[in-house]
């Protein structure tokens, strides 16, 4: 079992409890510093079905991995008033940082669960299709975890990186900032498929992410491999 549809198996689950979580982080943040909206509007739940995109979160990653393109996607995002934040500046950069810190803390669960995994299993992790799927799936949520934390801390309007950079930025500069906001997406778009798609070897993005993905990859696997009872790296 090692198709393509068996691989998109394996990664739809593990995307979506990255995307929800992220989400989640960012309402609870926002409620502890000032801001109920989102439990207001009921978002502060892990029930994927108040948070699932069906183009974002299911459709779109899945071609992406059948394309062996970047896999990424995207949740409802759970609303957030900086009006309504303690300290407007401040906090909504706190908020945005709560997502890509949490997929920091399930890519290290991950890990700690594909160690034990294969600690318990050591004998037949090979020759068990549900043990090979489970270590398959634990494998993706950690790279995915990975994946979303740095990705989402671009600069690059709407990313979490944007609004933490915002929050840093003088009053003219910051104000200037916030107007790109609504290219932003169409941006990450065309930089991250139109463009690779196009000119093969262009990959900005990719260039940008792929160290810190790598070296947070790596030193998670290797925390697995202490788990499990293996040496490390």
């Amino acid at each position: 079992m090692d198709g393509p549809f068996y691989q998109a198996a394996a990664l739809i689950v593990p995307l979506i409890i990255a995307i929800v979580f992220h989400e989640v982080a960012h309402g609870l943040v926002a409620r502890r510093l000032g801001d109920p909206t989102a439990q207001e509007m009921g978002r502060l739940t892990f029930n994927p079905l108040r948070h699932v995109d069906p183009v974002g979160t299911v459709i779109l990653p899945g071609m992406l991995a059948l394309a062996s393109l970047p896999v990424f996607g995207w949740a409802k995002p759970v609303p957030v008033i900086a009006q309504r934040l303690n300290h407007p500046r401040r906090d909504m950069m706190l908020v945005a940082a709560a997502g890509p810190a949490s997929n920091l803390v399930l890519a290290g669960i991950g890990a700690v669960l594909l160690g034990l995994l294969a600690r318990v299993f050591a004998g037949d992790a090979g020759g068990s299709p549900l043990v090979g799927f489970a270590a398959l799936n634990l494998v993706n949520f950690l790279a995915i975890n990975v994946f979303l934390a740095i990705f989402n801390l671009l600069p690059i309007p709407p990313f979490d990186g944007s609004h933490i950079v915002e929050g840093l930025l003088p009053g003219r500069l910051r104000a200037g900032y916030a107007k790109v906001r609504r290219l932003g997406f169409a941006l990450v778009l065309v930089l991250l498929i139109l463009l690779p798609t196009l000119i093969p070897g262009f990959d900005p993005l990719g260039a940008v992410i792929r160290t810190p993905v790598g070296w947070l990859t790596d030193h998670y696997m290797a925390l697995a491999g202490w788990v499990s009872g293996g040496s490390s790296r």
